[in-house]
């Protein structure tokens, strides 16, 4: 009898066990088909560059199954793969295959998110800059470390984080953000490159703004360089031993903690400074794969769901 019961308990527990590994799948599956249609809607290509044989899975596919993966915090290809197991596509695409042609897609994905940006930040008039720590190793292992030392000009170097009182050995990730709390552009640079040096960059991407940043940002060479020559109204509160020093405006305070968010959220959520790349090319795809997943997010909250955008802890079915 004692048997006869375990048996039945055994069986139940099985049962539950199956039942929950089948609706994670099915869970799985249906957010990865609502991220395929809607990229196909703003791509409206398959496939972005030329194959001498047409692959099983296309490229809008492979961005598709990307993004899932960043979304569900599935950071290893290997639990990845294990986790699609049963899908539709997972007999049209190898492991080695995937990881190859997710560097190639690159552009192709910065071009998507673009298209997703300019929807959200059409009409906005102000913007918020900063930039955050991205190790690649410790400190430590910085001098035997070779992450990241296949190419000359984007060799990782040490850095300091004034506002984490952090000195670290990687690059720095420069974002630009609107209000509303959506990436309108980024550019990752050596950790030693001071930020302000990425103001230069900005004045060929935007124009017509006022952009909000912290007092690493002051500089009033650089601030009359950008009003003069691309409109943009540079504004960063003024240190107090200054003589023209006034409190910055409250509300500008309040805009630049939006930024903050993101970066938290980047390191919270889409584990951005978890690196497993041994390429630079494979490093900053990872950066990119994670920023366009977040904008993704954002683009179904607001044009599928009609909800809050950075509400990213939710489920898409």
């Amino acid at each position: 009898c004692i048997i006869k019961r375990l048996f039945i308990i055994r069986k139940k527990i099985v049962y539950c066990i199956d039942y929950q590994s089948n609706t994670i799948m099915s869970n799985l599956e249906a957010s990865y088909n609502l991220i395929l249609d809607n990229l196909r809607e703003i791509s409206e290509i398959e496939n972005f560059y030329f194959k001498p044989i047409k692959p099983k899975l296309s490229d809008i596919e492979l961005i598709s199954l990307i993004i899932l993966a960043e979304f569900k915090s599935i950071d290893s290809e290997h639990q990845l793969f294990r986790d699609i197991k049963g899908f539709e596509i997972e007999p049209k695409i190898d492991r080695s295959v995937y990881n190859r042609r997710k560097r190639k897609l690159f552009p192709f994905i910065e071009e998507i998110r673009k298209k997703m940006v300019d929807k959200f930040n059409e009409f906005e008039n102000y913007f918020v800059v900063d930039s955050m720590p991205l190790e690649v190793c410790k400190i430590s292992r910085c001098s035997r470390s070779k992450i990241c030392k296949d190419v000359d000009y984007a060799y990782p170097n040490k850095g300091f984080c004034a506002s984490q009182n952090l000195h670290f050995y990687g690059y720095k990730l420069h974002a630009v953000c609107s209000i509303s709390g959506v990436f309108q552009s980024f550019d990752i640079s050596p950790a030693s490159v001071h930020d302000i040096h990425f103001l230069q960059d900005i004045k060929h991407q935007m124009s017509d703004c006022v952009l909000l940043g912290d007092k690493g940002y002051l500089s009033q060479s650089i601030q009359l360089d950008l009003f003069n020559e691309v409109n943009i109204e540079l504004e960063t509160p003024k240190r107090k031993n200054q003589k023209d020093y006034k409190p910055q405006f409250y509300q500008f305070k309040k805009y630049r903690k939006r930024i903050e968010t993101l970066f938290s959220q980047l390191c919270d959520q889409f584990m951005i400074r978890r690196n497993y790349a041994k390429t630079f090319e494979g490093f900053k795809t990872r950066i990119l794969a994670k920023i366009t997943t977040l904008t993704t997010i954002q683009f179904l909250n607001r044009f599928i769901f009609d909800r809050n955008i950075n509400n990213l802890k939710i489920n898409l079915v």
